[in-house]
C-alpha cells in the first residue's frame, strides 16, 4: 500500500514502538490518529507530529474505545486505510489469575478482532485497506516467563494469518510484526521487576538477540505495508529460530528448557 495520503489509526501511540510507527507514518505522508488510554502521552506523540495527527484518548481494547477512533479519524481526516495494532500488555507472571489472563486476553488478541470486525466491511467494500498486528517474537518462538504474554502473542500472529488468508482477494493487506527486543519504556519496567520470572521474561528478549530501537521496527514495518509484506521481522536472526523450531520441535523445547535455566542461574 502506498501510504502517501492515507488515514491511520496507531493504538498505543503514547510511548515506544507506537509513537516511533505514529511518526513514521505521518513523515511518510499519512495522517494518524494517535490512540492510547495515556492521554497526556497521546497528546504529546500527536504534538510532536504536528497537523498531520490527533491525539485520541481511548481503550483499544474495546469495542466503544476503538469505535471512537475510528469516528475521530473521520471526522478530522476522512475513512480509516490503515489500522495499526500495537496496544500490548506483558501481563502476570507465571500463569497467572483468571482475571489477570481476561485483561491480557482483552487487551493482545481480542482488541484485534474487534478492530477488524469495524473495519473490514468497509474495506471490503472499497476494496482497500491495511491492518497491521504489532505482536512479538515470542508469538513465534515463545517466552519464558509471563504465560499470557507468550500464548496472547500467539494468538495475535494467527488471527494475522486468518486475516490475510480470508481477505487478501479483497485487496485488504495484512502485516505481522514480531520483533525481539525493543529499546522501550515496556521494556525497561519488565527488566525492573523484582519478579522472578518477569526478569526471567526479560532477560530472555534481552539474551536472544540485540536489543533494537523503536525506528529500527518502524522501518521494517513501512517497508513491509509499501510490500504488502505479511511476516515482519526486524531481528533477522528470529527466521533461523523458527525455522529450527519447526525442524525439531522436542529439540527445540529441551534447548529452551536449558536457557530457562541459564536465566534463572
Amino acid at each position: 500500500m502506498d501510504i502517501e495520503g492515507k488515514v491511520a489509526i496507531v493504538t498505543g501511540g503514547g510511548s515506544g514502538i507506537g509513537r516511533a510507527l505514529a511518526h513514521g507514518l505521518a513523515t511518510a505522508g499519512a495522517r494518524v490518529v494517535v490512540g492510547d488510554l495515556n492521554e497526556s502521552g497521546a497528546a504529546e506523540t500527536a504534538d510532536r507530529i504536528g497537523a498531520a495527527a490527533v491525539a485520541g484518548p481511548a481503550d483499544a481494547s474495546s469495542a466503544e474505545g476503538i469505535s471512537s477512533l475510528i469516528a475521530l479519524a473521520e471526522r478530522e481526516f476522512g475513512p480509516v486505510d490503515i489500522y495499526v495494532a500495537n496496544a500490548g500488555v506483558i501481563g502476570a507472571s507465571g500463569l497467572g489469575s483468571d482475571a489477570e489472563w481476561d485483561t491480557i486476553l482483552e487487551v493482545n488478541l481480542r482488541a484485534h478482532i474487534r478492530a477488524a470486525d469495524l473495519l473490514v466491511p468497509g474495506w471490503q467494500q472499497r476494496g482497500s485497506g491495511y491492518f497491521v498486528s504489532v505482536a512479538s517474537a515470542a508469538g513465534l518462538l515463545s517466552q519464558p516467563g509471563a504465560a499470557g504474554y507468550a500464548v496472547t502473542k500467539h494468538a495475535a500472529v494467527g488471527f494475522a494469518e486468518w486475516l490475510a488468508i480470508t481477505y487478501g482477494d479483497d485487496g485488504i493487506g495484512v502485516s505481522c510484526v514480531c520483533p525481539l527486543g525493543v529499546d522501550t519504556p515496556l521494556l525497561d519496567a519488565v527488566r525492573a521487576s523484582t519478579d522472578l520470572s518477569e526478569r526471567v521474561a526479560a532477560e530472555s528478549i534481552v539474551r536472544a538477540g540485540t536489543v533494537i530501537s523503536a525506528e529500527d521496527v518502524v522501518s521494517a514495518t513501512l517497508d513491509a505495508v509499501q510490500a504488502d509484506r505479511f511476516l515482519v521481522l526486524p531481528h533477522p536472526a528470529v527466521l533461523d529460530m523458527y525455522r529450527g523450531k519447526g525442524a525439531d520441535y522436542d529439540g527445540w523445547i529441551a534447548g529452551m528448557r536449558r536457557y530457562q535455566r541459564t536465566l534463572r542461574g
